[in-house]
């Protein structure tokens, strides 16, 4: 199992600590909760991240 690094969230969250975070992973992206950040986290392959970013900016969870 591949460690995630670079951990990051979103700009928009300013100062909050209500977001996720999302990590790098060799092949893909890994997100985890900011207010509980060693309760673990949920890994995507590269295609099922680039599918859910694509899903987010067409609107499809609206």
């Amino acid at each position: 199992m591949t460690t995630p690094h670079t951990w990051r969230k979103t700009s928009r969250s300013s100062t909050g600590n209500a977001c996720v975070e999302v990590g790098r992973l060799a092949d893909g992206a890994a997100i985890r909760d900011t207010k509980n950040r060693t309760g673990g986290h949920l890994t995507t392959t590269r295609a099922q991240w680039a599918a859910f970013i694509t899903a987010l900016k067409t609107d499809r969870f609206a």
